[in-house]
């Protein structure tokens, strides 16, 4: 149990006094990035989507 107890106060020291947190400011640029980046990959995997399903439905009613 002492084992237990010492890791838990030695990690709350260490997120408290060794841990450097970014700043509001760095973490809104970063948010900011993470999202323009998730929008843009879902708009490619989007655009991906549609076309290799209209390439598939072309190239299935070509043999109706």
């Amino acid at each position: 149990m002492s084992k237990l107890t010492n890791y838990f106060r030695e990690t709350s020291e260490e997120m408290r006094y060794k841990v450097t947190w970014p700043s509001i400011e760095e973490l809104q640029k970063s948010a900011g990035l993470v999202l323009l980046g998730s929008l843009l990959f879902a708009a490619v995997v989007g655009v991906m989507d549609v076309a290799f399903s209209k390439s598939l439905e072309a190239f299935y009613t070509s043999f109706r």
